[in-house]
C-alpha cells in the first residue's frame, strides 16, 4: 500500500510513530503489572516466570520494548519542543534526531544484553 505524498511527510510519520509506540506500550503495561503482582504474591512464581526471560525470543522482545520506550520518549521531547519553542524549519531534523536517539538507546541495550 503506497501512501499519498501528503501522508509521507516526515513530521506526520513522526506523529504516527509517537502514537503507535504509546499504544504498544499501553498494551504491554497490564503484563508488566501482572509480573509485579507475582513479586508481591509469590516470589517462587516470580522466579519461575523470570526463568523465561532467558529465552532468546524474550531478549529480542526486550530490545523491541526499549526501542518503543526510546521512540515514545524522544518523540515526546520533540513534541514538547514543537509546542513550546519557536517554530523553525529544522523540525524535520529534530524528528530525525529523536529517531536516531531512540535507535541508539535500543542498540546500547542490545549490546548490554548480549555482552
Amino acid at each position: 500500500m503506497k501512501l499519498p505524498p501528503h501522508r509521507r511527510d516526515p513530521l506526520r510519520i513522526a506523529a504516527a510513530v509517537q502514537r503507535l509506540s504509546g499504544l504498544a506500550l499501553a498494551l504491554f503495561l497490564p503484563a508488566h503489572f501482572l509480573v509485579l503482582g507475582l513479586a508481591i504474591e509469590s516470589p517462587e512464581a516470580l522466579d519461575s516466570f523470570l526463568s523465561l526471560t532467558q529465552n532468546p525470543v524474550v531478549k529480542v522482545a526486550e530490545i523491541g520494548l526499549v526501542l518503543l520506550l526510546g521512540l515514545h520518549f524522544f518523540g515526546g521531547l520533540r513534541l514538547l519542543a514543537v509546542e513550546f519553542l519557536p517554530w523553525s524549519p529544522r523540525q524535520k531534523t529534530y524528528a530525525a534526531g529523536a529517531l536516531a536517539a531512540a535507535i541508539t538507546l535500543s542498540c546500547c541495550f542490545l549490546l548490554s544484553v548480549t555482552g
